[in-house]
């Protein structure tokens, strides 16, 4: 007989509200239903009331783990719209703040790992560990999180030259610690136990799917935009592509503890090459005209269209984050598995939610409703819930 078990909206295990009902026979899932639209906020509503230069910081409130990701990509957009060059230090800038933001999101997801199979050793190092990168963020652009130091045609804040040692210094440590996480990850019996041969996404469905980032990497398909279409500073600095073929949860955890020695590897590169000169070009307009931007976020390619009608403002501001991809393809990876084993598998693709849901609802070409008739409808249905259960 086969039975539903509900995963959400709210669960210990999702760090965000999302609905999955796990379709089981017995101990084993046989199917999927994913209801996401539980974090809707209208940034893509938002975005053509501000002016260009005020979106970044829109924008880089999607999320908190990917608050450099967002206006990065976003920047790239405008910037090929408009035809802009950006200074090579500013390239070089941005390049290691993506890449420290890698890190930063990539321990998030091991620590997590770590707490979800009650392994609470990893969880305490991974993030004890993260705590100084995130000081580092505090020292380069004054903030932990939400850096402010994307703008269109270059960077707000340069990188002060007594900075780099300190960077250095934790990039010394970093390496160290990172060789034993990835040596305790690997070496564990009960950690390869419980992940190894689980959540399988075969390399084929990977495709199908559209699958993106270590989501993509870890089941053999070899993508990733800093390498396939580079930007700012990635074709010039030498690193690697992290790719296994196994499609399980231990593929995942392995492609993104490599990835930060990569990472590390880009930054220090970044650090030693890095040009002098201004960080920005001077943007006086935005001509009439549409551009894309493309970044390898930690998840994996985060894509912004923008248009324009030579105004002070985007005509239309379309985001879409890998979570979008990597989420649907659970369907396929959770199923034939444990209901012990689902929430870990669902947690695999490290899934953002608020990256994934940004409303504005159209019927055809005519817009459906506003931002203030999202709100009316949401208090019409707090006011219907009082009324039925009589508060």
């Amino acid at each position: 007989m086969r039975r539903i078990v509900p995963i959400g909206p709210y669960h210990p295990l999702q760090e965000e509200p999302e609905f999955f009902k796990l379709i089981v026979e017995g101990e084993k899932v046989v199917d999927l239903e994913i209801n996401i639209g539980y974090n809707h906020r209208g940034h893509e509503f938002i975005s053509p009331t501000l002016t260009w230069d005020q979106v970044p910081f829109l924008v880089e409130r999607i999320c908190g783990i990917c608050s450099d990701s967002h206006p990065y990509a976003y920047v790239l957009a405008v910037e090929d719209c408009a035809h802009i060059e950006v200074p090579p230090r500013a390239q070089y800038i941005r390049t290691i703040i993506g890449e420290l933001e890698r890190i930063h999101s990539h321990y998030l997801w091991v620590g997590l790992a770590g707490h979800f199979i009650g392994y609470n050793t990893v969880w305490m190092w991974v993030w004890r560990y993260r705590e100084p990168l995130l000081d580092l963020f505090e020292l380069i652009m004054g903030n932990r999180n939400h850096y402010a130091i994307n703008k269109v045609g270059g960077a707000r804040r340069d990188i002060k030259p007594e900075d780099f040692p300190k960077i250095e210094k934790y990039l010394d440590l970093l390496e160290e610690k990172n060789a034993m996480f990835t040596n305790a990850v690997l070496d564990d019996p009960v950690i390869r136990a419980r992940l190894e041969g689980v959540g399988i996404l075969p390399l084929q469905d990977a495709i199908d799917y559209a699958v993106t980032g270590p989501t993509a990497r870890g089941s053999g398909f070899a993508i990733d935009v800093r390498k396939d279409d580079p930007y700012d500073a990635y074709d010039k600095v030498d690193w690697d592509e992290i790719v296994f073929p196994e499609g399980d949860v231990l593929a995942k955890a392995k492609v993104r503890l490599l990835e930060c020695f990569e990472s590390v590897k880009i930054v220090r590169q970044c650090l030693k090459d890095m040009p002098d000169g201004p960080i920005e070009t001077r943007v006086d307009d935005i001509p009439p005209g549409e551009g894309i931007g493309r970044h390898e976020a930690p998840r994996g390619e985060v894509f912004h269209y923008v248009r324009s009608d030579g105004s002070n403002m985007p005509v239309r501001h379309k985001v879409r984050a890998p979570s979008f991809m990597n989420i649907a393809s659970n369907v396929v990876a959770v199923k034939g598995y444990s209901i012990a084993d689902a929430a870990l598998v669902l947690a695999a693709v490290d899934p953002c939610y608020c990256c994934t849901e940004r409303t504005m609802v159209f019927e055809k070409d005519k817009q459906k409703y506003s931002g203030e008739e999202l709100l009316r409808l949401s208090w019409e249905k707090t006011e219907m819930i009082k009324r039925r259960y009589g508060k």
